[in-house]
């Protein structure tokens, strides 16, 4: 009980913490690209510095799992670059709400590789549709049209390489994932390194988010997440995790004076009804109680 306690809490922090990283993002005033780069750096080194510190030992790995782990990296990063691109096309509140449809991307994936996908689920990924459908009617007013809709695709092209992410960290279970983590860092470290210009000529704040962002927001958020996923049951993860673009919604409101309209607030409620279902199976014990009485 005393660990399931202790995991709600580790998990319900580092949904806070996801859910502030929207505004760190645009209070910095830097372009994207550096802003993912010194996230891996800062990231990583304080990763090492928490395995270091913990003893564990690290896992042996094969040039195979070496390179699904660096792929997985490549994904997360194109991942983060077109989230935070996609906060300076629409709102942080509506590209979090957006960016939720991960978890019917990966359904997708997962049925073109074979697996085979429930009619619940299939209903789940209608509704969550159907969300989109709303929110894209929304941002095809004279508004909004060009660069809101440039920041919905985004927003789902950051879901896709998300889902991509944890399709490969599936194939990773013998690795510890403050290894995967690690690694991932470093890809993304080398990776945008030739992308970026260095400047050590930054504001104090500036150099304040990107130290946040680095330590806080990915190494601590990191350990929190993983440590909460150790202890809690699948269900009770997948319930907590929503409090991620609920806070980025608040934040969203309390830092720019961004709300979100009334098709824009149907269609988020429908995509994060959607993926609640799909995360706590929803409906899916009363299929199968249905389909055995058959």
């Amino acid at each position: 009980m005393r660990n399931i306690q202790s995991g709600v809490w580790q998990m319900s922090l580092a949904m806070l913490i996801s859910g502030s990283i929207g505004a760190f993002v645009l209070l910095s005033g830097l372009p994207v690209m550096e802003v993912v780069f010194a996230r891996c750096l800062i990231g990583g080194v304080t990763l090492l510095l928490f395995i270091r510190l913990s003893r564990e030992p690290l896992t042996r790995l094969s040039r195979l799992t070496l390179l699904l782990m660096a792929a997985g990296g490549v994904a997360v990063v194109i991942n983060w670059l077109l989230l935070f691109a996609s906060y300076r096309h629409l709102s942080i509140g509506l590209s979090t709400v957006i960016y939720n449809t991960q978890p019917f991307m990966l359904v997708l994936m997962s049925m073109l590789l074979g697996e085979r996908v429930s009619s619940v689920k299939w209903a789940w990924l209608t509704l969550a549709f159907g969300g989109v459908v709303l929110v894209l009617s929304s941002e095809l007013s004279a508004a909004h049209q060009g660069n809101g809709l440039l920041g919905v695709a985004m927003a789902l092209g950051a879901a896709f390489f998300y889902a991509l992410t944890a399709l490969i960290t599936r194939q990773l279970r013998q690795v510890s994932p403050q290894q995967i983590a690690l690694v991932q860092m470093v890809v993304g470290t080398l990776m945008l390194l030739p992308l970026v210009q260095i400047s050590f000529e930054l504001r104090p704040m500036q150099w304040g988010i990107l130290l946040t962002v680095g330590i806080v927001h990915t190494a601590i958020m990191y350990q929190l997440l993983y440590a909460a996923i150790q202890k809690l049951p699948t269900p009770l993860t997948g319930s907590l995790s929503f409090i991620y673009p609920l806070v980025a919604v608040v934040v969203d409101k309390l830092v720019f004076n961004h709300t979100l309209s009334l098709t824009q607030l149907a269609g988020g409620a429908l995509i994060l009804l959607a993926a609640a279902g799909n995360n706590l199976g929803w409906g899916e014990k009363r299929a199968k109680v249905i389909n055995a009485a058959k």
